[in-house]
């Protein structure tokens, strides 16, 4: 029985199945997500089981994103090779066995291969599964479907840290990959036995491939990504390295654009992006990928960096985040029904912006209340974005190229992140830079408040039994260590600021958003 609903006008019966098929797909997109940021806790694990330097090992990570990112836009042109059903069979296969290697790999060389293998097949799940569920649900209920997707897509990068951390303890880094081979056989059994393909989706064998468009891509994304994973850590553009990427990529995808345009058979079909409302629903969405991962990378560092709490510990702080998402995402897909995409991303988006600025008032005394006060503010405001943006931008694309439209979706949520990530941490470290520069003038034998405080301090280790003369330095190096907490809280807060100004750029684009049902067309 095919996976498809009728033509617009006819009613629209859903795929009895719809559940099944929708657990199916789910399953490949949920380890898809959770592998974008499980192994980053586990990192110094395997620079220890290696011996290698943080430079290199910061490689698992980075050969995965690169391979994603790449692989994302192309699933239209292999399923239409392949069959999208074979290509989601053959992609769910090669991330769980590449899973498989990785956990039993000996060097860090053999690491990177796997995960650039796992890459290839997680690139291809979440487009899939988000194409796949598009068109097994009915128009009433894409909204909800959309949700549930949003809860998998969403939910990995939050919870794949705390995960990866526990898994790493309780058992060996190895186990972060090995737990995904079961899920993946469940997936292939699923998936073989549910999922077929519609006729427009069918395999239909070798076609020419565009070898110029797929490599001038593969050049383009994969120096983007190599500039945003590494731009940071190499001073950016005073890095030789990061300059020449960094004009690679400018040059390579400037190419790719002007080749894809003007081929017959592009690998992307990027002529999708003259439909208006997905090209504006696509921008926000990325747009709302760089601020939400901007500010999940940056709560983590400031509860361990500056509070100091434990890897565990800030783990289950930031949870109350991923689980406000979880429980409101089903609400969020009945209410578009109700209120309308405008209502939606436009209280969403504010919520989203909100959490920001209240994160902006972070300091070393705030509490679990102040802390989890925005988490879940933001956590509600993610969902009612994610359900609203993916469901309307797609409405108005037809059946045959929702394949297309997804993986070019998918695409930039995850660009989106990176540069998310990217940006984020780089305002943190110019701006603590900064403000420690300026503190640290106040730190002089001239300044009253500044000798008061280090006479409170040199009592207070007096009175635990220093020696008159260690106390004195001790109080200095603790003077010391406080401005440079102060300098960080500047740092954190001005980067959550820019982060809910930037969520506030989504706006204008709203009058673009037009909601169709063309997908069921």
């Amino acid at each position: 029985m095919a996976v498809v609903a009728t033509p617009a006008g006819q009613g629209a019966r859903a795929h009895p199945g719809k559940w099944v098929v929708a657990a199916s797909v789910l399953s490949g997109s949920m380890m898809a997500s959770i592998d974008t940021s499980v192994v980053t806790v586990s990192l110094p694990h395997i620079q220890a089981a290696y011996g290698v330097t943080t430079h290199e090992v910061a490689w698992v990570t980075t050969s995965y994103l690169i391979t994603l990112v790449i692989t994302m836009p192309l699933t239209a042109w292999v399923s239409s090779v392949l069959g999208r059903k074979r290509m989601f069979l053959a992609a769910i296969t090669i991330f769980a066995g590449a899973s498989l290697l990785c956990g039993l790999s000996r060097t860090l060389g053999e690491l990177v291969a796997f995960r650039v293998l796992q890459g290839l097949g997680g690139g291809a799940l979440q487009p899939t599964a988000q194409a796949i569920m598009r068109e097994t649900f009915p128009v009433e209920e894409q909204a909800q479907a959309m949700a549930f997707y949003g809860m998998i897509v969403l939910l990995g990068p939050a919870v794949g840290p705390t995960l990866g951390g526990w898994i790493t303890e309780a058992q060996s880094w190895p186990w972060i990959f090995f737990v995904n081979v079961p899920v993946g056989i469940a997936g292939l059994l699923l998936g073989a036995q549910f999922i077929t393909d519609p006729p427009y989706m069918r395999a239909r064998g070798l076609r020419r491939l565009d070898a110029v468009g797929i490599a001038l891509m593969a050049i383009g994304l994969g120096a983007m990504q190599v500039v945003l994973e590494q731009g940071e850590q190499d001073g950016w553009f005073q890095s030789d390295v990061i300059v020449t990427l960094s004009l690679l990529s400018a040059l390579a995808l400037a190419g790719f654009i002007v080749w894809e345009l003007r081929t017959a058979e592009p690998a992307v079909n990027l002529r999708i992006l003259r439909n208006v409302s997905f090209a504006a629903g696509t921008l926000i969405g990325g747009l709302v990928s760089l601020t939400r991962f901007g500010s999940l990378v940056l709560l983590p560092l400031f509860l361990q960096n500056v509070l100091g709490y434990s890897p565990i510990r800030s783990g289950v702080t930031v949870m109350p985040r991923a689980l406000t998402m979880v429980l409101v995402m089903p609400a969020a897909g009945a209410l578009y029904n109700r209120v309308g995409v405008y209502v939606m991303l436009l209280v969403g988006i504010g919520l989203s912006a909100l959490s920001c600025f209240q994160m902006a008032r972070f300091n070393l005394a705030s509490g679990p209340a102040q802390l989890l006060l925005p988490q879940v503010i933001q956590g509600l405001g993610s969902a009612f974005v994610f359900v609203s943006l993916t469901t309307t931008s797609l409405s108005t694309i037809p059946r045959r190229l929702m394949q297309s439209a997804t993986g070019i979706n998918s695409l930039l949520r995850q660009l989106g992140s990176s540069l998310g990530t990217a940006i984020a941490i780089t305002l943190v470290d110019h701006r603590t830079t900064t403000a420690s520069a300026h503190l640290i003038r106040y730190a002089s034998l001239s300044n009253a408040t500044f000798v008061r405080w280090w006479a409170t301090y040199e009592a207070t280790f007096l009175r635990h039994g220093s020696a008159p003369g260690v106390a004195h330095w001790q109080a200095l190096s603790w003077l010391e260590r406080v401005l440079d907490q102060q300098a960080a809280v500047v740092g954190y807060d001005y980067a959550f600021g820019v982060i809910g100004l930037v969520s506030l750029l989504c706006l204008p684009l709203l009058v673009f958003l037009r909601r169709g049902n063309a997908a069921n067309g």
